[in-house]
Parts: C-alpha cells; structure tokens; sequence
C-alpha cells in the first residue's frame, strides 16, 4: 500500500457494497453502513504458523485458554442436569444445568485420580456427576456428595472439594466458557456485536441443523476459506452472476471482531459488462436455484432484482418458520452477513443465510481440524422452540450433500469452500516461498486473526518474563 492511500481507498471498481445497499428499496440498518477499513501490513504470513506443532503449542496454552469460546447454547441444556462437554486440544469443559436452574462449566477431571467424567464432545442427562473408575459423585451443582470408602480419605474435606468451575457467560443465547481468570467480561470482549446485533436476536433462535466436519486442513486455513469472498470467482464459479465478491465490504472492529458483507442477486465485477443479466436474467437464475417448482415472482414496477429476491425469501421463509419477517432490509433478508469473534466463532444474523460456525483444532494434529456448521432459525411467533438438531458428524472425504435435510445445493456449496483444503495443507509444506502473500483489504480478516493470535502470545510471554 502506497503512503497516500488510505486504509480501504483501494477498491474493486464499480458500486461498492455500500453504494448496493443504499440503493435498495428497504435500506439497511445502520450499522451494516459503518466501514472500518484498516491496514496492517502487507508482510507474508509464514506457514509456520499453520505447520509447526510448535506454533501450536503455543497457541494451546496462550490463546485457547485465555479467550472466550462459545461451548454451547441454552437450548442443548434447557433442564437440570443436562450437559454438554466442549473440548479444544487437552482442554476439557463439562458444561451443565445444576439443579437450580444455573449453567456452570466444570473442569472435565475427577479430583480422586483425574479421569474425565464424561466423555469428550458427550451430552446427555445426570441427576448427578459421577466419576466412571472410582465413582466419586457431585451434585449438578458441582458439590461433592459422596465418596466410596470414605472412611479412607479422612483428608478430603467434602465440604470444599467441589468440581473446580470454568468462567460461563451467556449471550445470544450462546454458552461462552473461557478458562482464564483474568480474562475480561464477555460483554467488554465482544466488543461491538452487542450493538450490532441488538436487532438480530440470536436467542430467539432454533438450531435447525448441525453438521460436524473433520477438514485436512489446520483450524487456522479452515476458517480463513470462510473469511473472504475473494475465492468465490474461481470456487464458485456458479455463483458470479448473481453474487457480488470483489466488491464485498471488510470491516475489523477491535481485538476481537472483523465482518465483511457480500451481496447477493447482484452480479460480480468480474463479469463483463456486455454478459450480465438483466434484473429479470438474475430472478430467473436465482429461482432455477432456489424454487425449481415454483413460479418466478413477477418484478413490480421500479423494483430491482434484489427487490423481488428479498419479497421472495421474505414471504418464503415467513409462511415456512411462522414467523413475521416483513420489516427486514433487503440486505437483512438476503445478503451474506458475517460477523467472526476471535478466535474461531462466525455469526451470520441474516434471514437467507442464518449460520454460526466453529472451528476447533483436532486435538494437536496441526493438519487437521473440527468444523461446527449451525443453521439457526428463528422461532416461530407462536413462541414454541423446536427441539435443537442432533450433530451429524462427516469425516474428511464425506459429502455435505449427504447431510440429511440439508439443502442440496448449499451442501454443494460446503464441499466447494473445502475442496482446497488439503492442497492448500500440501502446499504449505512443498512451496519454495514459506509464506502467503495476502491482499490488502480483502483478506485483511485473515491477517487480524493472526496478528491478533501473535498478540495473545507476545502478551503472555512478556508477562511471564516480568
């Protein structure tokens, strides 16, 4: 970047997302308007980071165990003694409902010889928490109630060996678990997603779906594919002409949040001029996808296509879930939204594509990674919460397109984002180059979460040092 440009004057040409949105019929909120560009150096980023178990080490013990990770949400555990665990590398969390209706995070560990006390990434129900080897028991509030043979451990004090909690805040409707004392409140750490997504209530969501992928690829290069649309013209290659991408919006708000917004039924800069459909063209091709069967709405006078394709899914998606959606923006209703909380947490609040994901590493395999793809609905008006899905778990050469109940053409859509994966993981190590050279404004996501990653480490070494 060259020293009179400000960060993010560098731009695709033509309309910006911005210019898309204010253009639309129903305008956006506020907030989706903000632009915080910034610019934090065009060095490359060395496949270390990605490759060297090394590196993540250092990443186990500096940023996965500082930082707040969502385990799971109030739904999966609605009654006492329901329990989730969420594990991430050696760290183990047994999340749970006590019997007086408190969510807590316990230490996955007994305090006789250490063994778990539920398996990892187990849920289920307990009236109580005991120990598989030995059978020492706590109460769902993490008290110690029994000891088999006590008379032997005169030294234990049940009244102060209660299960050791794990800090547990709550939002959106999300269980947040973090396992450092002196991290900050979750609210102060989500920075500006509250405001956000004061409008864009998670809570009042259900979890449609869960998938549950094992990617060859490190959790970092996972979630980078999802960080960008800069991939979308050469992976998919389908969605040009119907999808904004060079022009897309990148924001990074903070430490911990970055968003970009992606705009669809508006063709991609990269199509020529004298080959882009009309708006008709683009509800054609946007219903052959959406609503093979069904009719194309007619286009009113003065609309334009993301007019129609917003009526359209807001109708749609209205009369299927119950739910009276007439008061979103069209970007709300059909643009891709994507909020990410470091370290690995995607939020996306709009109606058309309503994901959350989390990526996790694979114990300490540095090459392989735990993907979590949420749909969340929202509940219907009349106030009745269907029960969360079951995860359904893919291995690494499973399809997403044979996820049931999954919309065939996004599972499509999934098998493209992680096609590149395990080349990307070979390349890291076969390149004579030992790092990737990234855009400036495109993929500035990718280089915040490593600077923010490095910032954690830096952190905590020179506080050790003093």
């Amino acid at each position: 970047m060259t020293d009179d440009l400000e960060p993010g004057a560098a731009r695709c040409p033509g309309p910006s997302t911005a210019d898309i949105l204010r253009a639309d019929s129903a305008p956006p909120p506020e907030v989706l308007l903000r632009e915080s560009p910034v610019y934090l150096g065009s060095d490359d980023l060395p496949y270390t980071e990605y490759t060297s178990p090394d590196f993540a080490r250092l990443e186990h013990d500096h940023v996965w165990s500082q930082t707040w990770q969502w385990a799971c949400r109030e739904e999966h555990i609605p009654e006492p003694g329901d329990y989730e665990v969420y594990d991430v590398g050696d760290r183990s969390a047994l999340v749970m409902r006590g019997e007086d209706g408190v969510i807590r995070a316990f230490y996955n560990a007994c305090l006789h010889r250490g063994t778990q006390l539920k398996p990892a990434g187990s849920s289920g129900f307990g009236n109580q928490v005991t120990c598989p080897f030995h059978g020492w028991t706590w109460s769902t509030n993490g008290t110690l109630t029994d000891v088999p043979c006590e008379w032997d451990f005169p030294h234990v004090d049940k009244a102060t060996a209660n299960l050791p909690e794990i800090r547990v805040e709550l939002w959106g409707g999300f269980v947040f678990v973090n396992w450092s004392d002196d991290a900050p409140d979750l609210e102060d750490y989500l920075g500006e997603l509250p405001e956000h997504f004061a409008n864009w209530n998670l809570a009042e969501k259900f979890v449609e779906l869960h998938v549950r992928k094992r990617l060859p690829a490190n959790w970092k290069a996972a979630q980078e594919a999802f960080l960008e649309a800069y991939h979308v013209k050469e992976t998919h290659p389908q969605s040009i002409p119907t999808a904004g991408d060079a022009n897309a919006q990148y924001d990074v708000f903070g430490d911990h949040v970055s968003r970009f917004v992606h705009t669809a039924a508006t063709p991609s800069p990269h199509v020529p001029e004298d080959e882009r459909l009309d708006d008709d063209g683009i509800i054609e091709l946007l219903m052959a996808r959406k609503n093979p069967d069904g009719a194309v709405p007619a286009r009113e006078h003065g609309e334009t296509a993301r007019d129609v394709y917003a009526r359209w899914t807001r109708d749609t998606l209205g009369e299927r879930y119950g739910i009276d959606v007439s008061d979103l923006s069209t970007s709300e209703a059909i643009d891709s939204i994507e909020y990410f909380l470091f370290p690995n947490a995607f939020f996306f609040p709009g109606l058309q594509f309503p994901m959350v994901y989390r990526f996790r590493p694979d114990g300490h395999d540095v090459d392989h990674s735990i993907f979590d793809l949420v749909i969340l609905r929202p509940v219907p008006d009349s106030g009745r919460r269907p029960e969360p899905a079951t995860p359904y778990d893919l291995d690494v050469d499973d399809s997403y397109t044979t996820v049931p109940g999954i919309q065939q053409s996004l599972g499509a859509v999934y098998d493209q984002d992680t096609s590149n994966l395990a080349a990307q993981t070979r390349g890291f190590r076969a390149s004579a180059k030992q790092g990737q050279t990234l855009g400036n404004y495109q993929e500035i996501r990718t280089r915040h979460l490593h600077d923010t990653i490095n910032r954690y480490i830096t952190a905590v070494q020179e506080g050790q040092a003093t």
